[in-house]
């Protein structure tokens, strides 16, 4: 998933970066209004956190430029304006949530996960066949059968999961993956696929996980 920050101070916007790469959310960090329009209109991402004292164009005027332009991802805005006249023009201009410094990282997480989840589904789980992901406690289970993965394989599953039945290419993949694009290995997406089908599909006769070489990946309950 790629989430987009706008904060112009420094050191909470490397704070929430950090947290958010652990997490394995991949991020993109600007302090400029005008660059966060740009980057809002030229990458699709899942979420926007967006400071309202920012340079070059307040953070309202960004929440309703992005709206303007017809961008749907979730905007959560993050600053230490806490009046009730602040919290409601922010939500009047577009954003989804509104949360005031300082908060707690973990909070912060939470509310992500709520504007994440699929509108058409409220529920933290996500169904495929026999495999549950529950992308609250990032848990994933086949058969009720428990499957441990790491932080990367986890965040990998749940993208194709999140697309399912969607092919997706190494670069969109590499995109939405905190700091996938960084593996100085060339095959690291098929490497971390093999894994996967090690731990998802090894055991059952109905795979899950496919492979269309030369365009991508996709995860299906279908034959492809």
């Amino acid at each position: 998933m790629r989430i987009l920050v706008v904060e112009d101070d420094e050191k909470i916007a490397s704070f929430i970066k950090k947290g958010l790469q652990e997490e394995s959310y991949s991020v993109d960090v600007t302090e400029n209004g005008h660059e966060a329009i740009y980057l809002a209109e030229t990458n699709a991402y899942d979420l926007v956190l967006l400071d309202l004292m920012i340079h070059g164009l307040s953070g309202m005027d960004v929440c309703k430029n992005i709206r303007n332009k017809n961008i749907t991802a979730p905007i959560i805005i993050l600053t230490a304006r806490d009046s009730l006249r602040d919290k409601v023009e922010g939500l009047d201009s577009g954003a989804n949530d509104y949360l005031t410094k300082p908060f707690a990282f973990e909070e912060l997480l939470a509310r992500i996960r709520v504007k994440l989840r699929n509108p058409s589904n409220a529920s933290n789980i996500i169904t495929i066949a026999n495999l549950a992901i529950d992308t609250a406690r990032r848990e994933v289970s086949r058969a009720d059968k428990k499957i441990n993965l790491t932080a990367k394989e986890y965040a990998l599953l749940e993208f194709l999961a999140r697309n399912n039945k969607k092919l997706l290419s190494e670069t969109v993949i590499k995109e939405n993956i905190s700091d996938m694009a960084q593996e100085s290995m060339s095959n690291i997406i098929n490497v971390y696929i093999y894994r996967l089908r090690n731990k998802i599909d090894k055991d059952y006769d109905l795979k899950l996980i496919h492979t269309v070489r030369g365009l991508g990946y996709m995860l299906s309950d279908e034959n492809v």
